[in-house]
């Protein structure tokens, strides 16, 4: 099937999902996913086998016998070469810091048109409010309007795209960047060491490489590597 036309740059990134389901008006070719595009069918996405929960204290914790560590260890090389994601427990980030973030999140997210548009996208930028970046002809966006945000390294934050409303938002994610870089750093360590590779392999190739926070909507396909905090 021949590919759609992608509508000029300026166009997709002024319209948003949310004004055009309160509009009434029909998705854009990039929102709509045709037969034959790059979709994983012959993954059974109806899996009903549970994603693998990972303890993260067992793997990094020194009171943790090198027997538990081993037995951990095995899962989490399983849940990556079977799901290539798991849910971790046990990462230390307070359910009261995960809840602040979702709050904010949702608090940004609930703010009249006008307000979000303060943080939008250029058409040259990664971060800030709108949708996926530009896409490659023929390639399908998701139906949703997102905030990009680099929290890593420090120095390519672009403060002027953080919210200022609600007035807590830097603060949280502040808080929550801090805390998901020491599971990043754990979570990283454990998976060189479930290949049988030098413990920071991975870290010294993620070294001062950019780090985003977004807003996220539910979506099946799992693509790379995530965890999911419990």
């Amino acid at each position: 099937m021949a590919a759609y036309s992608v509508p000029p740059v300026e166009e997709l990134l002024s319209k948003r999902v949310q004004e055009m389901v309160l509009h009434g008006e029909e998705p854009l070719g990039p929102y709509i996913c045709r037969s034959g595009d790059d979709v994983d069918e012959k993954e059974d996405i109806m899996d009903t086998s549970p994603i693998p929960i990972i303890d993260l204290n067992l793997l990094s914790s020194s009171t943790t016998s090198d027997n538990e560590r081993e037995q951990e260890l095995e899962k989490l090389g399983s849940a990556l070469s079977s799901w290539g994601c798991f849910q971790g427990i046990a990462h230390g980030i307070s359910a009261s810091l995960l809840d602040k973030i979702r709050q904010v999140s949702r608090e940004f997210f609930n703010q009249p048109m006008e307000e979000k548009n303060r943080y939008a996208k250029s058409v040259v930028d990664f971060q800030g409010y709108g949708a996926d970046p530009v896409p490659e002809q023929g390639q399908s966006l998701d139906w949703s309007d997102r905030l990009f945000l680099e929290v890593f390294p420090e120095d390519g934050r672009q403060y002027n795209l953080w919210p200022q409303i609600p007035i807590s938002f830097r603060e949280v994610l502040e808080d929550y960047s801090e805390k998901m870089k020491m599971v990043t750093e754990i979570t990283s360590k454990a998976m060189a060491k479930s290949l049988k590779l030098e413990e920071n392999c991975f870290l010294e190739q993620l070294e001062n490489k950019h780090n985003f926070m977004r807003g996220l909507t539910t979506t099946c396909h799992v693509r790379g590597l995530i965890w999911f905090l419990a």
